[in-house]
């Protein structure tokens, strides 16, 4: 696998650790004027400090930066994960945004912004399967990993053999049932 993603780094631990199963995107600079595409469905997960500020997540979430931002390289890409897409919605009302509260690390003031900036009103919501690697992969920085942008085509091909879901079946079925209840189509 060689296709990665980009997500702020205190998110891709929230995922790694199975704390949310969740990721809002709006799009990156790099992305055009179409926005954020959703053109993988399956990823490595590519954790960045890139645009993350601090009190940009919550409080608990703050108390993860303070742990990662310290031990991060700019040099060095740290890949312990990946992930299988398993549902997305393009949201297109701030209501329907703001009821996934509580399902990812972004604070409500963030969510609005991303929402509201740009040409559209909207943000994509993906629902993923997480998979923990083996082993953590260490990459040297590339010049065209940088930049802001979602999508990341790797130099060297990644396995997923023997990578172990971060939750169980069950668990990931509960989070993945609020998800979808949060976005019911009735109610978007």
């Amino acid at each position: 696998m060689r296709i990665a993603f980009k997500e702020w780094a205190v998110v891709v631990d929230a995922l790694a650790c199975g704390e949310q199963i969740l990721i809002l995107r709006k799009g990156g600079i790099s992305e055009g004027p179409g926005g954020f595409q959703l053109e993988h469905d399956r990823l490595l997960l590519f954790p960045t400090l890139f645009h993350q500020q601090r009190e940009l997540v919550t409080p608990t979430a703050q108390i993860r930066y303070d742990l990662i931002a310290p031990r991060f390289s700019p040099n060095i890409v740290r890949l312990e994960c990946f992930a299988e897409v398993v549902d997305w919605k393009l949201i297109e009302n701030i209501e329907a945004a703001m009821r996934l509260r509580g399902q990812h690390v972004w604070c409500e003031e963030v969510v609005r912004e991303k929402f509201e900036t740009g040409k559209t009103r909207s943000l994509y919501a993906m629902a993923l399967r997480v998979f923990r690697l083996p082993a953590p992969i260490e990459l040297p920085m590339a010049a065209h990993y940088g930049g802001c942008k979602s999508w990341v085509e790797l130099d060297t091909i990644i396995s997923r053999d023997d990578a172990q879901p971060v939750l169980t079946d069950e668990e990931f079925d509960v989070k993945l049932k609020q998800f979808e209840h949060a976005l019911d189509t009735a109610k978007v």
